[in-house]
């Protein structure tokens, strides 16, 4: 099945201010980063928000990655505005 920005999933404030802190310059560059850091992560929810968001790269492009605005959120209302996606893409 080929990823598409139609089947990009919305990412939480938790998740967006975690990628946030690290290398978003590309979606490779971030799940390197991610992935380097968990080896040091032991607190099991940070584990869980960790693997969501390695799980939500793994089903976007690096186009879909390229459209998403990083910044910190507040809440999850921030969260979805971070997607700076012309339209509306995820229907809601």
């Amino acid at each position: 099945m080929e990823k598409s920005l139609i089947s990009l999933e919305k990412f939480s404030a938790e998740e967006l201010n975690l990628m946030c802190i690290f290398d978003t310059s590309s979606r490779e560059a971030l799940r390197n980063d991610l992935v380097t850091a968990l080896h040091d992560v032991y607190e099991p929810d940070m584990i869980e928000i960790f693997g969501s968001v390695l799980e939500k790269l793994d089903t976007i492009t690096d186009e879909d990655f390229a459209v998403i605005g990083f910044y910190i959120a507040d809440d999850e209302d921030d969260a979805v505005n971070a997607l700076a996606v012309e339209g509306d893409a995820f229907g809601g």
